[in-house]
């Protein structure tokens, strides 16, 4: 199982951001436990200061954007 972790406070964009990766995992097909992270100390802990963040599989995709269905269909795969 992939693990996909959304890294935010829960502003616009990280709420944003967690829709996309769970549509991304689901049109991807594979086995994918999305989360949502908003302790800003785990936050910290991947070296990450500006939200919204990706991380699969504890590698940081994105740092401070939004990317579309199919750019994190692309990095989850």
């Amino acid at each position: 199982m992939k693990k996909v972790q959304v890294l935010g406070p829960g502003c616009p964009k990280c709420v944003e951001l967690t829709k996309r990766a769970q549509e991304a995992a689901q049109a991807a097909g594979g086995d994918f436990e999305v989360e949502k992270v908003t302790d800003l100390k785990e936050i910290m802990s991947f070296g990450v200061f500006m939200t919204p963040a990706l991380v699969v599989d504890g590698e940081v995709k994105v740092i401070g954007k939004v990317p579309s269905v199919e750019e994190i269909k692309k990095m989850i795969a």
